[in-house]
């Protein structure tokens, strides 16, 4: 599937979601990354008409159920990006999703009318509107923070709207309802850090005796690992070993 169709909303199509890196032909394959790596994603991301856009990264080891987010930052343009690290061997998922956030469309108009002095009572109650729905979503002491900034935006504070604050804590409180989650769940395998790069060294268990006439045995072999490690190499790598007629097998 093209890259570009690649967005299912959850309601009125009015996000889209293309262009997500890292993928491997389409997502067909799995990107690998190590233990304790970041696994960086982005996306371009855009909403119709002049409404601002917000997203999270999604990510989830195989066979969890429940998604961790991370938020993801807007880099320019319509490109985004979020990233999360992997912390164990095996297999995670990862997908995005995206919505109109109307308080971040709000504020950011709301924002050039006070600057220009053309801003009205009636668009501060809007902001106030908006706010106060958002206090049904909130967790923990988010709710309390709404409530104190919809009373002061209901009194005719301009200041109180752009309140950094209010930013953070509308953020943990978002409105999902248009949003739209990229239609793959695309994979990363995690291999042990010695996956992506080692120094091998080849020996040969029968040629590793330290008498002459004798062929080596494993035992030989592990008296050497010392040896072989001092060199500067992290794997052993012993050839297939095969029998030889029978005489002295």
């Amino acid at each position: 599937m093209p890259e570009s169709a690649a967005t299912r909303t959850d309601g009125p199509r009015r996000v889209t979601i293309e262009g997500v890196r890292p993928q491997v032909d389409g997502g067909r394959f799995p990107i690998k990354r190590s233990v304790g790596e970041d696994v960086i994603v982005e996306a371009d991301i855009f909403v119709d008409g002049h409404d601002a856009a917000a997203a999270v990264l999604r990510h989830r080891r195989a066979g969890d159920r429940e998604w961790v987010e991370t938020p993801m930052e807007l880099v320019e343009n319509d490109r985004w990006r979020g990233r999360f690290t992997v912390t164990e061997l095996g297999r995670y998922g990862y997908t995005i999703r995206a919505w109109v956030d109307r308080f971040t469309s709000w504020r950011r108009d709301y924002e050039k009318k006070v600057e220009a002095g053309v801003q009205e009572d009636v668009d501060l109650l809007v902001g106030a509107e908006i706010v106060d729905r958002a206090i049904r979503r909130a967790r923990g002491g988010g709710g309390r923070v709404l409530r104190r900034y919809t009373a002061m935006m209901r009194d005719g504070d301009p200041e109180a709207a752009l309140e950094e604050e209010l930013a953070e804590a509308m953020a943990g409180a978002p409105d999902r309802s248009w949003s739209a989650t990229f239609d793959r769940e695309l994979e990363v395998v995690v291999d042990p850090e010695r996956a992506r790069f080692s120094s091998w060294y080849e020996l040969f268990p029968r040629s590793a005796a330290d008498e002459p006439g004798r062929h080596g045995t494993f035992r030989d072999v592990e008296r050497r690992l010392t040896y072989v490690s001092r060199l500067g190499f992290d794997v052993l790598y012993l050839p297939p070993i095969h029998p030889i007629g029978y005489t002295h097998r």
